[in-house]
């Protein structure tokens, strides 16, 4: 009797410790959560970690990276082909888990706006785990109006760094990189991004 109320109270105190330890990580890692949206982000580095001092003074204007990428009906198109508006540009794949979560906010974005941001949603097309008829089949499926473009030589991809998907960078109607957000973002994330590049006049 002693041994089985012995096993008893080792299982309560497994099951209040991972409880808690549930709760803990929770509250940490919500506090612990960096702002997603980083000001005139650099392509060429990385993401600023929480945590690192503000720089000072503003940074200097970043040109947005050329590249060159398939359309729909597979002709080359580049990136400074649509400067003069600004760009909402976002790498994404439809294997992508979080990047099909943000995916219903950027069309509706898109819908919103006609025309006044261009969209350049840029599929990472390696020919392997995503193929231009699985990203189409995707779009399509889902009903999504935005233009989708396939980066079938990785040159957009290595051009901004985007290995980690989905990442979305906010460009001027100048060409110049805006804001960066690296990993899904919401609504209001989107709108926030928006707002610095599409100025209401």
């Amino acid at each position: 009797m002693k041994k089985k109320s012995s096993v008893w109270i080792l299982v309560l105190v497994f099951v209040l410790f991972i409880g808690g330890a549930s709760v803990l990580y929770s509250r940490l890692s919500a506090d612990a959560k960096p702002e997603q949206l980083s000001v005139q982000a650099d392509p060429t580095t990385p993401p600023a970690q929480s945590g690192q001092p503000a720089q000072e003074s503003e940074p200097p204007k970043v040109e947005a990276p050329d590249f060159t990428v398939e359309d729909a009906d597979g002709e080359e198109v580049r990136l400074s082909d649509y400067v003069g508006k600004p760009i909402v540009l976002n790498f994404w794949a439809s294997w992508c888990s979080p990047c099909k979560s943000e995916m219903p906010e950027f069309n509706e974005a898109w819908e919103e706006l006609d025309g006044e941001v261009q969209f350049l949603m840029v599929n990472m097309t390696d020919g392997a785990r995503e193929t231009v008829d699985t990203a189409k089949e995707y779009v399509e499926g889902q009903g999504f109006s935005f233009p989708v473009f396939f980066d079938t030589g990785s040159e957009a991809a290595m051009a901004y760094g985007a290995y980690s998907l989905p990442t979305t960078y906010f460009i001027d109607a100048e060409g110049y990189v805006v804001a960066r957000a690296v990993g899904a973002i919401d609504g209001d994330t989107l709108q926030k991004g928006l707002d610095l590049i599409h100025l209401q006049e």
